[in-house]
């Protein structure tokens, strides 16, 4: 399966921070739709567009100065199965000590701990759940102790089709979260780090071609946290730091087509019928991999699987 590269080309835009409009310079993808400006006012972020945790939460990793390191290090989170899972494992292949962020499952977590450890590589298994500021700072603190900085962040964690979460579930976790998430590592990426963004087609092409179903609070909270990133390239460019987006189509083998079958029947079905054979955990962990690895521009967008 084939994965293209679209470059990032700046120019000015609308983008939103706590729901105002921000006259800066950003990525060429569409203003936020006010479905998600709305959200982006009713989230709680603070002046800058960060979860008003963060402040808090993680107050007490501002100011570290790294020293030079010669071992590399991955947090991927969302690790303890399927894409994640995957990524966690190509990446120590490649040579990175890994933190194998996870929500509740640990003895899965701590399975793919082992598997890095049988690589050679040093593995963290690190709980957190994301829409909780403590958990998160207390996460990236014990990166701090273990490994003292981070090079590659994987933010692969994501979800909104769960039973039993309140309506703004989806937002918190793939928005604000993932905004917290960042603040909390950027005190441990020095310059030549990079963050990799890891989304769908249907939230990455949700302002140009829209959705509806049982997948749109899902599409419309990851399209949020991606706008919220890339309307910040410009301080990570300053920072050293590179910001990749990975877009897959339907991933075979994973939870969300089953899911999606299973709230709209047939969903799934016709997405195969429509493209043919549908990326695969390993096509689009792999995807992920050379986006974090690669020596080639960082602030880009990767497409994996057919985006008609």
């Amino acid at each position: 399966m084939a994965a293209w590269r679209s470059e990032f080309r700046p120019s000015r835009v609308p983008l939103f921070a706590a729901g105002r409009p921000l006259a800066r310079e950003a990525s060429g993808l569409d203003p936020l739709p006010s479905v998600i400006s709305g959200s982006l006012r009713a989230s709680k972020l603070d002046a800058g567009g960060r979860p008003d945790t963060v402040a808090t939460h993680c107050r007490t990793l501002n100011g570290l100065t790294l020293a030079e390191h010669t071992n590399r290090v991955a947090l991927v989170t969302g690790a303890s199965r399927g894409v994640g899972a995957s990524t966690a494992l190509l990446l120590a292949a490649r040579g990175y000590d890994i933190v194998v962020n996870y929500h509740s499952k640990r003895s899965r977590a701590e399975e793919i701990a082992s598997s890095v450890r049988a690589l050679g590589r040093r593995a963290l298994v690190g709980q957190a759940d994301l829409t909780i500021g403590s958990e998160v700072a207390s996460m990236v603190e014990s990166v701090r102790v273990e490994f003292h900085h981070i090079n590659v962040l994987i933010l692969n964690a994501s979800g909104g089709l769960e039973k039993g979460k309140p309506p703004d579930y989806a937002m918190r976790l793939n928005l604000e979260a993932q905004v917290r998430v960042v603040d909390c590592s950027l005190p441990l990426m020095p310059s030549g780090s990079r963050i990799v963004f890891v989304t769908s087609h249907m939230a990455h092409f949700y302002a140009a071609k829209g959705m509806t179903g049982p997948y749109e609070p899902v599409a419309a909270s990851k399209y949020a946290g991606e706008q919220a990133l890339l309307a910040r390239r410009w301080e990570f460019v300053k920072l050293g730091l590179g910001l990749v987006v990975v877009s897959g189509d339907m991933i075979e083998g994973t939870i969300t087509p089953r899911l999606l079958e299973r709230m709209d029947r047939g969903m799934t079905r016709a997405r195969r019928e429509q493209v043919g054979a549908l990326p695969t955990v390993e096509e689009f962990a792999r995807a992920i991999t050379d986006a974090a690895t690669s020596a080639e521009p960082a602030n880009s967008t990767i497409f994996v699987g057919n985006k008609d």
